[in-house]
């Protein structure tokens, strides 16, 4: 379909961030749903996703009695875009732990993929920033495959797209196991438009970094490192796993949850979902998360920190 005009575009893009969360040097975009008064859950999407990706998730636990929080990760989305360049972990983790700072008390952390793995970081960091995590598709142990084949995407159209169209002929070449929308209206909201071409809504320097930086170097942290972080986990956690990825495998899996790591972590696997679990499939995630957050985390709400 060809592009509309820059005017009919523009207007098409999502309304601004209803919250914004500092962070060091840069500011974090959020929504909020649900009541602020009520038990936090902040939602973190995987590389090269927005905030948008948790949308339906969100708009369900604020029905259910969750104050959510669907954050942009840094240099992407709405949020600041690091002058350096800086997408190592660490510097997620940061903003993590930011994200803490700026609430009343405790989250759930619910994190997939890079999310995921910045709020394991930042709990490593400081054990009491979180009152329960859920992890997924993600673990210390993933495959290289199935992480190559985010980044061969996400590096894929570094001149940006003529249309909408276009971006959304790319996705589909990427998710062939997603029903394609008839309408491509709705991936506005992943795309930025500049100098009359869209493009992918992250820091061009988180895939093409500043020279003498390795990206695959950037975005990892040791495998024992995070490995010792799991085994101290003293908080509600659970694993979800879509049962197509080919980014955490069944022995991945099977590694997270063994008896000198996580032994007292949850596992879900979800059937017929590939690495983008929530979006593959929502309605059940989205039970599975719900029912996790009613059994392990409410009651201690009630018992308090002593329990």
């Amino acid at each position: 379909m060809p592009a509309n005009s820059d005017s009919e575009q523009l207007t098409s893009i999502p309304s601004a961030p209803s919250r914004r969360i500092p962070s060091g040097g840069l500011t974090l975009a959020a929504d909020t749903y649900g009541d602020d008064t009520d038990p936090p859950v902040v939602l973190l999407h995987g590389g090269g996703q927005t905030r948008h990706s948790w949308r339906r998730t969100a708009r369900r636990l604020g029905a259910e009695g969750w104050y959510a929080l669907t954050v942009d990760l840094r240099g992407h989305g709405d949020s600041g875009w690091s002058p350096e360049g800086d997408y190592a972990l660490d510097a997620f983790a940061d903003d993590v732990l930011a994200l803490r700072r700026a609430l009343d008390r405790p989250p759930v952390f619910i994190g997939a993929s890079l999310g995921g793995i910045a709020s394991l970081a930042a709990i490593g960091r400081d054990p009491d920033v979180a009152r329960g995590l859920v992890l997924v598709d993600v673990s210390p142990f993933l495959q290289h495959r199935g992480t190559g084949r985010i980044m061969e995407f996400m590096r894929g159209a570094p001149d940006g797209f003529a249309s909408v169209q276009d971006a959304a002929d790319a996705v589909a070449a990427y998710l062939p196991h997603r029903e394609r929308p008839r309408d491509p209206a709705g991936l506005r909201k992943n795309l930025r438009f500049a100098d009359g071409r869209w493009y992918w809504h992250w820091d061009p320097a988180f895939v093409f970094p500043p020279e003498g930086h390795d990206p695959r170097l950037r975005l990892r942290t040791p495998l024992e490192e995070l490995s010792a972080i799991v085994t101290r986990l003293r908080i509600p956690t659970m694993l979800v796993r879509g049962s197509q990825s080919d980014v955490l495998s069944e022995d991945d899996a099977r590694r997270f949850l063994d008896l000198d790591l996580a032994p007292h972590a949850e596992f879900c696997d979800v059937a017929r979902a590939h690495h983008m679990v929530a979006g593959d499939d929502n309605a059940v995630f989205d039970v599975r998360i719900l029912e996790f957050l009613q059994r392990r985390i409410r009651p201690r709400l009630v018992l308090g920190p002593a329990g």
